[in-house]
C-alpha cells in the first residue's frame, strides 16, 4: 500500500520541500536548503567552455573559411574549366583514373598555359589548377576522400613548381593598374572586381595550409622533403621581394585606397599561414625559448604559460552591482512564492499533519535565510511528508513512511557522496598554479631599502654583501634569490648597454640568420605603415565599429554585384558578412601576436620597435573598443551555415536553401574563431603593457577595468587568466574604493595570476607609480631602439673618430694606384714641379706622423 502511494518525482521538484542530512548514526537533521540549490545550479549552469587554444582551428575549418558563401557559384566554374581543358587534351575529365605520369604531364601543360599573353586562357589554366588543389571534388563521395586528394594533388603541384608560378602571377595582378583604376571609379566594389586575384590567392593558400597541416607530422611524413623545401622557399625572396612583404604591401595599398578591389580576407589568411609556417607556432616558440635561454646560461625549467592555463579551471565571474540587485529581487520573489505555496498546503492538511510536521516546516522556513554552516561536508537528502490514509494510525504511518524512504535515501546518499568526493578532490588539489618570481631589480631595491634603514648607506650594484643587516633580512634576501628569474630580454638589454658604453672594445655577436631575423630585416623599412594598415583593417572588422563613409570597405570580396531579393538570400548574406568580419579579426590578431612573440624571443628591441608603433597607432584603445561589447554574445555567435561550407556545398545532393536550413547552426555552444580572437587580442594587450607604466596608465585613462571585468563572464580559463593579468597591473592606480568594491576580483587574481615577490600591486604603494616619469621612460626606450636599429641594420650612426686607422706605411706604398692618361702624358712636368723644385724635411714629416723606421 505504501508503494502505491509513493510518488516518483525529479530532484528539481523537491527544492521547496524539507531538506535533511544523515549523520554517522543514521539520524536526520535540518540544513539550509539554499546552499544545496545554489550548488546544483552551479554544476548545471557554470560549465567551462571545452575550448582548446592552438595555433589554428582544424584543417577542414581553416579551408572552409577561405571561401565566402556568396562565391559558392564560382566553384562550378572551376569544374567546368577543368572539363573543357581535359576535352582539349582528348582525355576523359576523370582525374582519379589517370596515372601519376599523366597527371604530371597535364600539370606541366597547364603551367605552360599560365605563361601565355591571353589573359582568358591564362586564368582558365589557373582555375583548372585551383580545381586540382581543391581535391577534384566532382569525383569524390565524402569529405575525407576530398581531403586525401587535396593532399596528393598539392604535393604534385608543388613538385611541378606551381607555387612559384602563381607568385609571379600574383605580382602581375597586383601591378595591374587598369583593374585598380576601374575599381576606384566604382561607387561599390563587389566580388566581380577581384575574380582573378581570388583564384590566385586560393591556390597559394591551399598549398600553404596543406603544407602546414602536413608539417605537424613532419618526422613521419612521406613528404618531408617537400615540406622542408617549402619552408626554405617562403623565407627567401621571389625575385626582388619576399612573399610576406608583398602581402603586407597589398594590405597597405588597400588601406590607402589605391587598390580597393584587393580581397582582404584571402590576403590576410595567406599572410597568417605563411608567417605561422615559416616562423613556427606554439611548439616552435617553446623550443626556441628553451634553446636561447640555455645558450645564455639561464634556467630552462620554468612553466609554460599556455600549458599551465590549459590545466586551470575557470573561476565564477564576480557579480556586478546590477546583477546583484537583480538576483536579490529574484530571490525575494522566489521566497514569497514558496511561502505562499506552503501556507496554502498547510491550510489543507489535517490537524494530525500540523502536530507531527508543522514545527519542522516552520524551522525550515525560518532557517532558510539564516546562513549558518551547519551540515557542511555532510550528505544532503530529501524527505517529503506524506498524508496518512484513513486505514493507518499515526504509529503505522510513521513506520511505513520511514521504511519506504530508507532505500530512497540510500540511493540519493550514494549519488551525493560521489559529488562530495569530487568536490573534496578539487579542494585538496587546489593551490597556486605558478612558482613565484622576482626580478633582479626587486632584489636590489629590497637591499637598498634595508641598508638605508639598518646601516645608513647604499652600495651601488651590490646584491651580495649583507654586512650589518639583521638575520631576518638575510633570510628574506635568500628567499628572493631562490625565486629570482632572469629573462632573455634582461640579458639582451644588458649586452646592448655594454655595446653603447664601450663601442670600441665590445664585440657585437654575429647576426643569426633565423627566419625571424630575415623577416625583420625585410619589413623594417616599412614596419610602421604595415602596423597602421593591419590596425585599420582590425578596426573596420570589429563588431563595435560604426560604418563611416570614409572608412575602408573590407566587404569588397563578399558582396555580390546584385543584392539579394528573397528573405533566405538576405539571411545568407547577413550571416556571410558577419562571418567574414570574424575571420578577418581572427587572422589579424593571429598575425600581430605571432610577430610580437617571435620578435621578442629573437631580440627584445625588435619586439619593442614593433610594440611602440602599435601603441602610436592606438592599438590599446582599439583592443578595448573591441572588448567593449556583449562578449558572451560574441563568443556564442552562430555565424555559420554548415551546409554551405566547403566541401559540403559541392559534394552530394544539395538541399534547397530555405529559412529552416539556414537556421540549422553548429552543435557547439561557442564559436572557436571568436574565442581564439578574444584570447589573441588580450595577449597582445598584455605584451604591449607589461612593465610599461605609461601604457598601463592608458588602460586606466580609457577605463578598461569595467570592460575587462565584464570579459570575465566567459568561463574559459586562459581567457580569464589574461584578463586578470591586465587587471592586476593597473589595480594600484584604480584607487582604494575600487579595491574595496572588487575584493572578489582581487581574490581571483591572487589565486590565478603568478605572484611577484615584493610587488604590492593591491595596495598602490609602489614608488614606480610616478606619472612624471612615464614620458621619460618611453623616450629612453625609443632612443635605445633607434640606436639598435641604426647600428645593426642601417649603419648610420657610426662616428668617424671611432673608425679604425691604418698607420702602417707598407700598405700605402704597396697600394696599386691607377694613373690617368693625362697624368702619364705630363708626368715629367709634375715630377719637376712637385719633387725636384720642392724641399721636404723628411724627419719632421716622420715625427708628425709618429712613424718609426
Amino acid at each position: 500500500m505504501a508503494d502505491e502511494n509513493f510518488e516518483r518525482r525529479p530532484l528539481s521538484s523537491f527544492y521547496g520541500e524539507a531538506l535533511t542530512t544523515m549523520d554517522a548514526n543514521g539520524n536526520g537533521k535540518r540544513v539550509n536548503k539554499t546552499r544545496f540549490i545554489s550548488y546544483r545550479q552551479k554544476q548545471d549552469l557554470d560549465d567551462d567552455l571545452d575550448f582548446v587554444y592552438d595555433d589554428a582551428d582544424s584543417h577542414a575549418n581553416e579551408i572552409a573559411e577561405l571561401y565566402s558563401y556568396t562565391e559558392q557559384h564560382e566553384l562550378q566554374l572551376n569544374l567546368k574549366a577543368f572539363d573543357d581543358q581535359m576535352e582539349s587534351y582528348n582525355l576523359r575529365p576523370w582525374w582519379q583514373k589517370l596515372t601519376q605520369s599523366q597527371q604530371t604531364s597535364i600539370i606541366l601543360k597547364l603551367l605552360d598555359q599560365l605563361d601565355v599573353s591571353n589573359k582568358h586562357m591564362r586564368m582558365n589554366a589557373a582555375r583548372c589548377i585551383l580545381y586540382l588543389a581543391q581535391g577534384c571534388w566532382g569525383e569524390v563521395q565524402s569529405d575525407k576522400e576530398q581531403q586525401n586528394w587535396t593532399r596528393t594533388n598539392v604535393m604534385l603541384l608543388y613538385e611541378a613548381g606551381v607555387f612559384s608560378a602563381f607568385v609571379e602571377l600574383l605580382n602581375i595582378e597586383v601591378e595591374n593598374n587598369t583593374a585598380a583604376s576601374s575599381a576606384m571609379r566604382k561607387l561599390a566594389v563587389s566580388l566581380a572586381d577581384s575574380v582573378d586575384l581570388r583564384v590566385i590567392l586560393s591556390v597559394l593558400y591551399i598549398i600553404t595550409e596543406v603544407m602546414r597541416e602536413e608539417s605537424k607530422n613532419f618526422e613521419t611524413s612521406i613528404y618531408k622533403n617537400n615540406i622542408q623545401s617549402f619552408k626554405d622557399e617562403i623565407i627567401h625572396p621571389y625575385g626582388d621581394d619576399f612573399l610576406i612583404v608583398k602581402l603586407l604591401g597589398m594590405v597597405t595599398c588597400f588601406c590607402s585606397g589605391s587598390a580597393p578591389h584587393f580581397p582582404m580576407k584571402k590576403v590576410l589568411l595567406l599572410l597568417w599561414k605563411l608567417i605561422l609556417l615559416s616562423l613556427g607556432g606554439i611548439e616552435e616558440l617553446r623550443r626556441l625559448k628553451m634553446q636561447y635561454r640555455e645558450e645564455a646560461g639561464l634556467d630552462t625549467s620554468q612553466e609554460d604559460t599556455i600549458e599551465v592555463a590549459r590545466s586551470m579551471r575557470a573561476s565564477s565571474p564576480p557579480v556586478s552591482a546590477g546583477d546583484l540587485i537583480e538576483n536579490q529581487q529574484n530571490d525575494l520573489i522566489l521566497r514569497r512564492k514558496i511561502r505562499l505555496e506552503r501556507r496554502q498546503r498547510l491550510e489543507k492538511q489535517i490537524s494530525l499533519d500540523e502536530v507531527v510536521y508543522g514545527s519542522e516546516l516552520d524551522e525550515v522556513e525560518s532557517g532558510g535565510n539564516s546562513g549558518d554552516n551547519e551540515g557542511d561536508g555532510e550528505v544532503i537528502v530529501f524527505m517529503e511528508p506524506q498524508r496518512p490514509t484513513e486505514n493507518h494510525s499515526k504509529y503505522e504511518f510513521e513506520m511505513s513512511e520511514r521504511e519506504k524512504f530508507a532505500e530512497i535515501n540510500k540511493l540519493r546518499a550514494n549519488m551525493f557522496n560521489k559529488e562530495l568526493t569530487i568536490a573534496q578532490e578539487v579542494t585538496k588539489n587546489r593551490g597556486l598554479p605558478w612558482i613565484p618570481k622576482v626580478r633582479h631589480k626587486d632584489v636590489a631595491a629590497f637591499l637598498d631599502a634595508s641598508r638605508i634603514k639598518f646601516v645608513g648607506y647604499v652600495l651601488e650594484k651590490d646584491c651580495e654583501s649583507l654586512i650589518g643587516l639583521p638575520q631576518p633580512i638575510h633570510e628574506g634576501v635568500n628567499t628572493l634569490k631562490r625565486h629570482m628569474y632572469t629573462s632573455l630580454a634582461d640579458v639582451q638589454i644588458q649586452k646592448e648597454e655594454e655595446i653603447a658604453r664601450n663601442p670600441m672594445t665590445t664585440n657585437e655577436p654575429p647576426l643569426r640568420q633565423t627566419p625571424t631575423e630575415i623577416l625583420y630585416q625585410a619589413i623594417l623599412p616599412n614596419l610602421p605603415q604595415y602596423m597602421i594598415a593591419l590596425l585599420k583593417v582590425l578596426l573596420a572588422a570589429a563588431p563595435t565599429s560604426k560604418a563611416k563613409t570614409d572608412s575602408i570597405n573590407i566587404m569588397a570580396d563578399v558582396l555580390p554585384e546584385e543584392m539579394p531579393m528573397t528573405v533566405s538570400q538576405s539571411m545568407k548574406l547577413g550571416i556571410d558578412v558577419n562571418r567574414h568580419k570574424e575571420i578577418i579579426v581572427k587572422a589579424v590578431s593571429a598575425i600581430l601576436l605571432l610577430l610580437l612573440k617571435h620578435f621578442k624571443i629573437n631580440h627584445i628591441y625588435q619586439f619593442e620597435f614593433m610594440s611602440q608603433h602599435l601603441v602610436f597607432a592606438n592599438c590599446i584603445p582599439l583592443v578595448l573598443k573591441f572588448l567593449n561589447q556583449n562578449i558572451l554574445a560574441y563568443i556564442e555567435a552562430k555565424n555559420v551555415i554548415p551546409i554551405l561550407d566547403f566541401p559540403t556545398c559541392v559534394i552530394g545532393d544539395q538541399p534547397e536553401l530555405t529559412i529552416e536550413t539556414l537556421e540549422i547552426g553548429d552543435s557547439q555552444t561557442y564559436s572557436w574563431r571568436n574565442v581564439f580572437s578574444c584570447i589573441n587580442v588580450l595577449r597582445i594587450l598584455n605584451k604591449l603593457t607589461k612593465w610599461k607604466h605609461s601604457r598601463i596608465m592608458m588602460l586606466v585613462v580609457f577605463k578598461s577595468a569595467p570592460i575587462l571585468k565584464r570579459t570575465l563572464k566567459v568561463r574559459q580559463a586562459m581567457m580569464q587568466l589574461y584578463v586578470l593579468k591586465l587587471l592586476k597591473m593597473q589595480t594600484k592606480y584604480l584607487g582604494r574604493q575600487w579595491r574595496k568594491t572588487n575584493m572578489k576580483t582581487i581574490s581571483i587574481i591572487y589565486s590565478k595570476v603568478r605572484h611577484r615577490l615584493n610587488d604590492d600591486w593591491a595596495y598602490g604603494n609602489d614608488l614606480e607609480a610616478r606619472p612624471w616619469d612615464f614620458q621619460a621612460e618611453e623616450c629612453a626606450l625609443r632612443v635605445c631602439v633607434d640606436q639598435f636599429n641604426n647600428r645593426r641594420y642601417l649603419c648610420t650612426n657610426k662616428d668617424e673618430s671611432f673608425e679604425p686607422v691604418d698607420s702602417s706605411i707598407a700598405p700605402v706604398l704597396g697600394a696599386n694606384v691607377e694613373l690617368t692618361d693625362e697624368f702619364k702624358q705630363h708626368y715629367e712636368l709634375w715630377l719637376q714641379q712637385e719633387v725636384f723644385q720642392t724641399s721636404v724635411d723628411w724627419d719632421k714629416l716622420l715625427e708628425s706622423t709618429n712613424i718609426e723606421i
